[in-house]
């Protein structure tokens, strides 16, 4: 990519306020680079104090993830401890383009290793990311499986995750009521965190 074209992008997407237009220059470098190129493109644009080009940066990275394990690295590792709430959105957003790409049943290990990650961004990238997670393919099918991997955060440590499993919860009950009233019957609820999530993911069966 010329230089030119470069600055033209980082222009175009400093002038957002939203993440449409960011997301769309992602898609149109993704599909005209090579796979080397938009991995370099995405580290450079990371790097940028702008948030907006940070964002460029994390929607390519989640691009090629799936067939570049250093991208899936640095989301999982670096970018989940960028401080600003709206690169974490985006963090969600990238997983599920791995996710997409990877297949979704392909890629229940991966969000297994980010479900146990020490850090609440990865984590959260996962359960917020996937929402609505019965609207995904596999889990659309399996929604059993869904529950399974999102109920054990219920009493993470990080309110920011657990209410993010909470409202991934209540949309599942929306279709699948009967599965998630068993699984919180299973629920021990002296514990105070897990009553924070039961609480959200209740709302449209009580």
């Amino acid at each position: 990519m010329d230089g030119n074209l470069k600055q033209e992008i980082i222009e175009t997407v400093v002038a957002q306020d939203g993440f449409k237009i960011i997301r769309d220059e992602a898609t149109r470098i993704f599909k005209m680079e090579t796979l080397e190129n938009c991995f370099s493109l995405a580290n450079e644009f990371y790097k940028s104090k702008q948030f907006q080009v940070q964002v460029l940066g994390v929607f390519l990275f989640g691009y090629i993830a799936n067939k570049n394990k250093n991208a899936l690295l640095f989301l999982k590792e670096t970018v989940s401890q960028n401080e600003d709430w709206r690169v974490q959105e985006i963090l969600a957003m990238a997983f599920d383009s791995f996710c997409k790409a990877n297949g979704y049943e392909q890629s229940v290990p991966v969000m297994e290793e980010w479900l146990s990650s020490e850090y609440a961004n990865t984590r959260r990238a996962v359960t917020e990311g996937l929402r609505i997670w019965t609207s995904r393919p596999f889990f659309k099918e399996h929604p059993e499986k869904a529950i399974a991997l999102v109920a054990p955060l219920r009493n993470d440590e990080s309110e920011y995750v657990r209410k993010s499993v909470g409202n991934a919860l209540k949309d599942i009950s929306k279709k699948h009521r009967e599965l998630l009233v068993a699984e919180l019957k299973t629920w021990d609820s002296s514990d105070k965190r897990s009553n924070q999530v039961y609480k959200l993911a209740t709302k449209y069966i009580k």
